[in-house]
């Protein structure tokens, strides 16, 4: 079972993003603050539930976490200002989106922007180590994939209802068929090498 925390008398916000390798849609990001000790056998990793667990977990984990969040920074932004920093800006916007301060943050991952007068601890894999950070990833994944869901229907020749904007054959065959989308990310390699794709 993962971990209840890293602090045992901090207040401490789980954080995690979704929707970085995407070629379209928003990055997603959530904090989640859990009570001290808490157990949850099921919680773990989201990229190893099925669908079916994320959202029966999103649900349990809105119930019992003591306060959550969840932001996102959309495709134009992140080819402003890049994935990388638009997946942490969307960290701080959850962040800020509590109502409750946390005394210190659990980041998934090696790469993190200080949030201020609040200290913080990036753990690789941490989403398979860390419980209130299972718990972000699962919001996050679960979020994330209700906008792609919608975005589906009204674009569904690329595929969003199973691939959720990941670069899989499908999506790419409609990118080549029927060009992007305002959704799909130009900074993004679209399409491999062989391929031409006029984005203007």
């Amino acid at each position: 079972m993962l971990l209840s925390n890293l602090h045992k008398h901090l207040i401490e916000a789980g954080c995690d993003e979704a929707g970085r390798g995407c070629l379209a849609g928003p990055v997603y990001a959530a904090a989640v603050i859990l009570p001290a000790d808490y157990k949850n056998k099921l919680l773990n990793d989201s990229k190893k539930l099925s669908e079916k667990k994320r959202y029966i977990l999103r649900e349990q984990i809105i119930k019992d976490s003591i306060d959550w969040a969840v932001a996102s920074i959309d495709n134009l932004e992140i080819d402003k200002i890049n994935i990388l920093n638009a997946s942490l800006k969307a960290m701080h916007k959850a962040i800020e989106q509590l109502n409750n301060t946390p005394e210190h943050i659990l980041v998934d991952g090696n790469r993190f922007h200080p949030y201020p007068n609040i200290p913080h601890t990036c753990i690789i894999k941490g989403d398979g180590k860390y419980l209130s950070i299972a718990a972000a990833s699962v919001l996050a994944k679960t979020f994330r994939d209700d906008y792609m869901n919608e975005m589906h229907i009204k674009y569904p020749e690329y595929d969003w209802i199973n691939n959720k904007g990941y670069p899989t054959k499908k999506h790419r065959q409609g990118i080549l068929t029927h060009g992007i989308t305002e959704i799909h990310r130009k900074s993004f390699q679209l399409l491999p090498d062989s391929f031409k794709l006029n984005l203007k």
